[in-house]
C-alpha cells in the first residue's frame, strides 16, 4: 500500500471516530501503538479535526466573549501542537531516508513531506464536511449542487496532492531530492519571544 493511501485511511478513521460524538472535549482514543507512524498520523489528524470544530465554535456571532477568549487560546495551543506533530513526522521521514545516497544534482523541495501531509490531513477534513453538505437533508437543491461542484474539485485535489506526495517520496528514495527541514520557530506562544508575554512577567 502506498504511504498516502495508508495515511488517507488513518485520517478518515480519525475523522469518523471524532464524529461518533462530535464533541471537542472528548478524549482521543488512538488505536495505534506509540512509536508507530500510524499513531503519529492518527494524532496529527485528531488535532486538526478538533481544531476544525473549535474554529466553527468561535465564529458563533452570539458567543460569550469570555468563552471566545478561552477558545482562542485553545486554538493557539492546538496550532502549536499541530506544528510539533508535523516536526515529529518530518523527523520520521528524515530517519527513513538517512541511508539514501544523494545524487550530486539532487535538489531541495519547496516544502517538507510532513507539511505536504499536513495539507493532506486538512484535505480529508474538507472532503468529509463538503460531502456532509451535499447530503444535508434540510439543504436546498441549489446548495447541494454548489457543494457537489466544490466536492468534485476537492476530490481532484486529492488525486493531485497524493500523486505529488508519492512522487516526492520516490525522489527521496532515489536520492533525486534531499530533505532539509527547518523548525517553524513559532514565537507567539513563547514566553521568551512574545513581547506581550515576557513584558507581563516584569
Amino acid at each position: 500500500m502506498k504511504f498516502t493511501e495508508k495515511a488517507w485511511n488513518i485520517f478518515n478513521q480519525s475523522i469518523q471516530d471524532y464524529h461518533t460524538t462530535d464533541n471537542v472535549n472528548q478524549p482521543i482514543n488512538n488505536p495505534y501503538p506509540v512509536g508507530q507512524i500510524e499513531h503519529l498520523l492518527y494524532l496529527k489528524n485528531w488535532i486538526d479535526t478538533v481544531q476544525w470544530h473549535l474554529e466553527d465554535l468561535i465564529r458563533d456571532e452570539n458567543i460569550d466573549p469570555v468563552e471566545a477568549l478561552r477558545l482562542k487560546r485553545w486554538v493557539d495551543k492546538s496550532n502549536q501542537e499541530r506544528t510539533d506533530r508535523v516536526e515529529n513526522l518530518d523527523s520520521w521521514f528524515l530517519d527513513k531516508y538517512k541511508q539514501v545516497n544523494i545524487m550530486p544534482e539532487a535538489k531541495i523541495n519547496t516544502e517538507s513531506p510532513a507539511w505536504a501531509m499536513d495539507r493532506f490531513s486538512i484535505l480529508a477534513l474538507k472532503i468529509y464536511h463538503m460531502k456532509s453538505e451535499v447530503e444535508r437533508k434540510d439543504a436546498s437543491a441549489q446548495h447541494k449542487e454548489k457543494c457537489q461542484e466544490k466536492l468534485n474539485i476537492l476530490q481532484q485535489q486529492y488525486i493531485d496532492l497524493s500523486t505529488a506526495i508519492e512522487e516526492l517520496l520516490d525522489d527521496y528514495e532515489r536520492g533525486a531530492k534531499y530533505m532539509k527541514v527547518y523548525k517553524q520557530m513559532k514565537m507567539y506562544n513563547d514566553e521568551e519571544l512574545n513581547p506581550v508575554l515576557y513584558n507581563s512577567k516584569k
